[in-house]
């Protein structure tokens, strides 16, 4: 869901905000390779899209993969989060599979995915309380109530201090 789709109900659920610059995202992505690199069994890498597309070929660069797939996941209609369906996915089980994505939430996508390909090894770059325990490797917690706005979903523009003016 991009900021411009958050509606009320999202926008008072998340009282923090979390902007991730291409710069900080490529860094975390490339962290988050650095923990898989000891992975011997991975031949392949399957991004979550649409979020987990950009984390996953950087993963898949510094792993040196170059099997890249991806499993299309929708939960998002125009403003509301809704059912999750599978739009494409993947054959198998997932042994000798990566899955990246960018964040897992509230696990409601993650679950889904791990129940199409339970012997892959999950990996996401940011991870929330609610799906922390869906993926086996993350890098960089943040607590549930905050939005994270990642930089394919934001321009560059005047934001007001932390702290209001005295």
């Amino acid at each position: 869901m991009s900021d411009t789709e958050m509606n009320s109900t999202d926008q008072k659920r998340f009282t923090r905000h979390f902007p991730v610059s291409w710069q900080e995202l490529h860094r975390d992505a490339k962290a988050l390779a650095w923990r898989l690199s000891s992975l011997s069994e991975i031949k392949g890498v399957v991004a979550v899209t649409r979020g987990g597309m950009v984390p996953a070929a950087i993963v898949a660069r510094e792993l040196n993969i170059r099997l890249i797939d991806t499993i299309c996941v929708a939960s998002y209609d125009e403003q509301l989060q809704g059912d999750i369906s599978v739009l494409k996915s993947v054959e198998g089980d997932g042994e000798g599979l990566l899955i990246v994505d960018d964040l897992v939430d509230t696990g409601a996508t993650a679950k889904v995915v791990r129940e199409r390909l339970p012997k892959a090894h999950f990996a996401s770059v940011y991870a929330k309380p609610a799906g922390r325990p869906l993926v086996d490797s993350y890098v960089t917690e943040v607590s549930q109530d905050t939005w994270i706005h990642f930089p394919w979903d934001t321009e560059a523009q005047y934001v007001a201090p932390i702290r209001g003016q005295d």
